[in-house]
């Protein structure tokens, strides 16, 4: 396949067409870091709930969240959410003034704890209210504003198009859709074919797939299927951060990434993991980097996994995590 022309999100030109998607929890700064060492087209932020920027006084992981939303050299979209307009446009202001070059609104989110807010995927179920809050969003800044979904609410409300043709004409730069309902959450299959609805919207902004994305087939395939622009990566990502550049790789040419394996694994787990503490305090560090490690231990074939999780202390997590991926057998490229 020859490498397209770089999609353009407003003045932002993004990279090869293989995307991070936002994971609440997980595309924290850290996990950004692991993913920009070897390369992405677009990187997107954990999402950020409006009511927890607003607020006098934020939880400490939002405010850790808040404070390292938008460093790094690869164009970062920082992704928000919530129900209410006011907020979503003083959110927005908040994180263009933080340094985001990219807004992101979450209307695909299907935890209950979202939902139940009616925020994320629920409000597929009401695109009223949702244009609402897309206008008040692009109101309120200069940025260029994108917007994830699903394919609907359920298969009674199947209306990604609807919702993106609505965004478009609000002035919403670029579209994902996941091609699940919400009802499916992440069971099933991702159905690519309904994202062609949206893909065959005139004059649509750019389109990007989401879904099962895993490695080069599976890219290939939501591309073909879908008729988008590009692709979004999130859990194929999770313990194999070099999984999007190799997939823009093995699809279009650009530069191989360099795969760790043995002791360059180790160093780069262990890089990783002290990215974490940095970020966090060993105290809070020591929780966020399990999920990680268990990733990582699981994509790589390391043993020690339930080791690893359940270390009291920074120095004997670091000494698991040296004995466990020196010698891990990795990933072949």
């Amino acid at each position: 396949m020859q490498l397209p022309d770089p999609i353009m999100i407003g003045d932002v030109p993004l990279g090869p067409p293989v995307f991070l998607a936002p994971m609440a929890g997980i595309t924290d700064l850290p996990f950004r870091r692991a993913v920009a060492r070897h390369g992405a087209g677009l990187l997107v932020s954990e999402m950020v709930a409006s009511t927890e920027m607003v607020t006098p006084r934020p939880s400490t992981r939002a405010a850790v969240r808040a404070k390292a939303l938008t460093e790094g050299a690869l164009p970062v979209s920082v992704q928000i959410a919530g129900r209410e307009a006011q907020a979503m446009a003083e959110t927005a202001r908040i994180v263009a003034d933080m340094g985001a070059r990219i807004i992101d609104i979450n209307m695909g989110c299907p935890a209950k704890k979202v939902t139940g807010g009616l925020s994320g995927a629920a409000l597929m179920r009401d695109l009223d209210h949702a244009l609402g809050l897309i206008e008040a969003v692009v109101g309120a800044v200069d940025l260029p504003v994108t917007l994830k979904m699903r394919l609907g609410w359920d298969d009674s409300c199947l209306n990604a198009a609807e919702l993106s043709r609505r965004a478009r004409d609000a002035g919403v730069r670029m579209l994902t859709v996941h091609g699940r309902t919400r009802a499916q959450f992440y069971k099933g299959q991702a159905d690519w074919r309904r994202i062609r609805e949206v893909a065959n919207l005139p004059a649509r902004p750019p389109l990007v797939a989401n879904g099962d994305v895993t490695d080069a087939a599976s890219a290939r395939a939501a591309l073909d299927q879908s008729g988008a622009d590009a692709v979004m990566v999130g859990r194929g990502a999770q313990g194999a951060p070099w999984v999007l550049a190799q997939i823009a790789h093995q699809l279009w040419g650009t530069p191989a990434p360099v795969i760790p394996q043995g002791a360059a694994l180790a160093d780069a787990v262990e890089e990783h993991y002290s990215d974490i503490l940095d970020l966090y305090g060993a105290e809070l560090g020591l929780r966020v980097a399990r999920k990680h490690l268990g990733w990582y231990a699981d994509a790589n074939g390391a043993p020690l996994r339930a080791e690893m999780l359940r270390a009291p202390s920074v120095p004997e997590t670091l000494r698991l995590i040296r004995t466990a991926f020196a010698d891990a057998a990795g990933v072949a490229a």
